[in-house]
C-alpha cells in the first residue's frame, strides 16, 4: 500500500523537519517489508480566503482530490479519536488488507479540516485534546508511522 502524506503548510527548515526526514527515512526503510511503500509528504500551501470556513472548504478540495475507491484517508484533528499506536498499526494493516492501495494521511491547516472532509474520512485520529504547531504534528506522525511499521513487522522498537 502506497502511503503519503499531505499537509496544509509548508515545513521551514529547521530541527523538526530534519527530525520529521529522519523518521519518514526510516519508514521508507522498514515500511516495504509489511507492505507499506512511503510515497513521500505533499505541502499544500494555506488558502488566503477570507473566513475560516471558506479555508477549509479550499484546502479540503485539494486533499479530496485524492480520494477514490482505492484509498483510505486518515485525517489529523483534536477531535477525532485517541487511539494508541498498536491500534493505529492494526488500522494501517487492515486498509491494506481490505484492498486498499493508497493511504493518505492528512495534516489540516490552522483552521483544521471541512466537516464534508471530516464526513468522508476512514478515520479521524487526534494526538490527544492539546493544540500542537504544525511542525510537531508532522514529527509525531512521522514517528508514529514508522512505528506503525515495526508493530507489524514484530521489530522492538516498540516496547508496550
Amino acid at each position: 500500500m502506497h502511503v503519503s502524506v499531505y499537509a496544509v503548510g509548508r515545513m521551514k527548515a529547521g530541527p523538526e523537519r530534519e527530525l520529521a526526514g529522519r523518521f519518514f527515512d526510516r519508514l521508507a526503510k522498514a515500511g516495504p517489508a509489511v507492505g507499506l511503500d512511503f510515497t513521500g509528504v505533499t505541502e499544500i500551501p494555506e488558502s488566503r480566503a477570507s473566513s475560516a470556513d471558506e479555508r477549509r472548504r479550499e484546502e479540503g478540495q485539494k486533499l479530496l482530490a485524492r480520494k477514490d475507491g482505492a484509498t483510505a484517508i486518515i485525517l489529523l484533528d483534536e477531535r477525532g479519536r485517541n487511539i494508541g499506536s498498536e491500534e493505529l498499526a492494526r488500522a494501517i494493516a487492515r486498509f491494506g488488507e481490505s484492498g486498499r492501495k493508497n493511504l493518505v494521511l492528512a495534516i489540516g491547516g490552522p483552521d483544521g479540516h471541512d466537516p464534508a472532509f471530516q464526513d468522508d474520512a476512514d478515520l479521524v485520529l487526534s494526538f490527544g485534546k492539546l493544540t500542537w504547531p504544525h511542525q510537531l504534528v508532522r514529527v509525531m506522525l512521522a514517528e508514529q508511522l514508522y512505528r506503525a511499521a515495526t508493530i507489524l513487522s514484530g521489530h522492538p522498537y516498540h516496547r508496550a
